[in-house]
């Protein structure tokens, strides 16, 4: 059985100048500094996905930009989604059931508390307790689970896959 991963990463920290609306927050300086480092752990971890699922609000569209400098050409195209923005657990769920088979590294860059939720709830048993511990005390702006699963993308739902790593770069 082919083995897929799963990665799961809130947006940078995001300012909340006055008369913006939520979906078209910008990042913050801190998000603009920090941003690049999650996508050098990607890299550095070999964690490179083949396709990415970005919700379309400002603030993540923006972290999806600076991973993917880090990325560079070994990044792909991302799909903005409209339906990430708000999703709850099961929605996000059913976004992440449509992914063909033939992806093997998935990012999704969305917005918390539905990221956190969401790994929570995917955790299988035999998943790395550091992990699963430091990400359920906190889920911070960048914080990034990576999850791994012998299942299709269609079939996650519960305790379907093994959480290997939790990342959050350090504000500087």
């Amino acid at each position: 059985m082919q083995s897929r991963k799963l990665i799961l990463m809130r947006h940078a920290k995001a300012d909340y100048p006055l008369g913006v609306s939520d979906h078209e927050r910008p990042l913050a300086s801190r998000g603009h500094r920090e941003a690049p480092a999650a996508g050098a752990w990607l890299v550095e971890n070999n964690l490179v996905p083949d396709y990415i699922l970005c919700s379309d609000a400002l603030r993540a569209r923006s972290t999806c930009a600076w991973v993917l400098s880090e990325l560079g050409e070994k990044g792909p195209t991302p799909y903005v989604d409209s339906r990430i923005y708000g999703a709850g657990v099961a929605k996000l769920c059913s976004i992440i059931n449509e992914v063909p088979d033939t992806v093997s590294t998935l990012l999704v860059i969305g917005h918390q508390p539905v990221l956190q939720d969401l790994a929570l709830r995917l955790a299988s048993v035999d998943s790395d307790e550091e992990a699963v511990y430091e990400l359920a005390m906190d889920y911070p702006t960048l914080g990034t689970t990576v999850l791994e699963t012998s299942h299709s993308y269609s079939q996650l739902d519960s305790r379907d896959a093994n959480i290997t790593h939790f990342f959050a770069p350090r504000p500087a």
